[in-house]
């Protein structure tokens, strides 16, 4: 809710910036204005004053302009800042039998359609102690070893996924562990078939995504870029 809220404000502060090359109006400044103090969090009273004050004082309207540009600027920067922080990363390896199958390009196919973003990819096969710590919150289940041994049995594909929501959201993606109770439309509910053979491994959650992350890829393998497309996908125009 919070990144709604700012980028609600980003976007009123934006068009209240960009109005100033065709308008003189106070009357309009102010109603842009108001708009972006209400959904402001914290920001509503302050700037709405100051906007009530600007327009008994607006014998300079160069100062007026000049004076809003601030709190302007600073939600739009507080808007590009809260974006930065929501993008996770989350770990997803196609497993040896997925690249077996030649399914390495409708996998990524369904993560790029979402609008998530790949910031790291490499092809390699585990040895059998990288397995094991890979799986390693597994190690008391009476299939560790059958699980280590698959993994490291062929290529495996390794990849970071970036995105809002992208941990949670993949996961849903992929589909249940079984992919007879996978859901049509997710990767095992539509191209797999038994448990032992489900193609593909995601992160279940925040802090196992960073330990399976910096098990899989050095730092300066991860790369940090903006696409073109994220303004269309999270609407920061």
């Amino acid at each position: 809710m919070s990144s709604q809220i700012l980028r609600s404000a980003s976007r009123a502060a934006r068009t209240l910036l960009s109005s100033s090359r065709t308008s003189s109006s106070v009357g309009q400044w102010r109603t842009v204005a108001a708009a972006t103090a209400t959904v402001a969090r914290g920001s509503a009273r302050s700037l709405s004053s100051f906007c009530y004050k600007a327009d008994l004082k607006s014998t300079s309207m160069g100062w007026f302009y000049g004076a809003l540009a601030v709190p302007a600027g600073a939600y739009m920067l507080q808007d590009q800042q809260l974006q930065a922080a929501e993008l996770e990363r989350t770990f997803i390896a196609i497993k040896p039998d997925g690249v077996q199958r030649g399914l390495i390009s409708e996998i990524i196919s369904r993560f790029e359609k979402k609008g998530f973003k790949l910031v790291a990819i490499k092809i390699m096969i585990p040895s059998k102690d990288f397995a094991q710590k890979h799986y390693h919150d597994l190690k008391e289940r009476p299939f560790f070893n059958g699980l280590c041994d698959f993994l490291s049995s062929g290529p495996v594909v390794a990849m970071v996924w970036e995105g809002e929501g992208v941990i949670k959201y993949g996961r849903k993606l992929i589909g249940a562990t079984d992919p007879q109770k996978s859901e049509p439309g997710t990767i095992r509910g539509d191209l797999a078939v038994g448990v032992g053979r489900n193609i593909i491994h995601g992160s279940d959650g925040s802090e196992t995504a960073k330990d399976e992350i910096a098990l899989w890829f050095t730092p300066w393998e991860l790369v940090s870029y903006t696409s073109n497309a994220e303004k269309w996908i999270y609407g920061i125009n």
